[in-house]
């Protein structure tokens, strides 16, 4: 059945990663670069700075710094005990246009990116209606990317996705909780 899986996931990798032509190589390059999403981020720091309390501000900000080092980490204690090679490190694949490393297993990027569209959509989604979507969009055309440049399986970005949207949800649960907490000790000393 893995056997069935792995080839299956080797198959759909061809049939999208053969999808792309070199005319949108630069900007699948760019989409998933991992510095292309500054702007992003300063504009979700910044809303988030508007909009939440200062407390609340401090608390996210520190979850989403805590977020980001556990979904990278669990990538890399997956990467080193699974070691699945990339796409690119396998000879079938002649359309890689990105650098990659050895391992992929599972995708770094699509769980990060997974975790903070669910994260921060959850947390901004009653003063921006659709930010959540976009975010969201966002996330899949990031791991998208990764398939189209040839660094990872859609098996990696999918479960990448899975992993991201548990810790993404996890830690929107703690940041909730946290803040009832800080309230309720707050309106205890008055």
């Amino acid at each position: 059945m893995i056997d069935f899986l792995l080839s299956l996931d080797q198959d759909l990798f061809l049939f999208l990663n053969n999808l792309g032509s070199p005319k949108w190589d630069k900007i699948w390059i760019f989409i998933t670069n991992k510095w292309s999403s500054i702007p992003l981020y300063l504009y979700l720091f910044f809303i988030l700075y508007k909009k939440l309390s200062l407390n609340s501000f401090l608390i996210t900000i520190v979850l989403i710094a805590l977020l980001i080092t556990c979904t990278d980490q669990t990538a890399n204690f997956f990467k080193s005990n699974f070691q699945r090679l990339r796409p690119c490190n396998h000879p079938f694949d002649d359309r890689s246009i990105a650098n990659c490393g050895k391992f992929g297993f599972f995708s770094a990027h699509a769980a990060s990116s997974m975790a903070l569209a669910i994260f921060i959509g959850k947390t901004l989604k009653k003063y921006h209606r659709f930010i959540f979507v976009g975010l969201l969009i966002w996330s899949l055309l990031l791991g998208y990317s990764r398939i189209y440049v040839g660094v990872h399986y859609p098996g990696d970005v999918i479960a990448g996705f899975g992993i991201g949207a548990l810790f993404g949800w996890t830690f929107y649960i703690i940041k909730q909780f946290l803040i009832k907490q800080f309230i309720f000790l707050n309106v205890l000393k008055t």
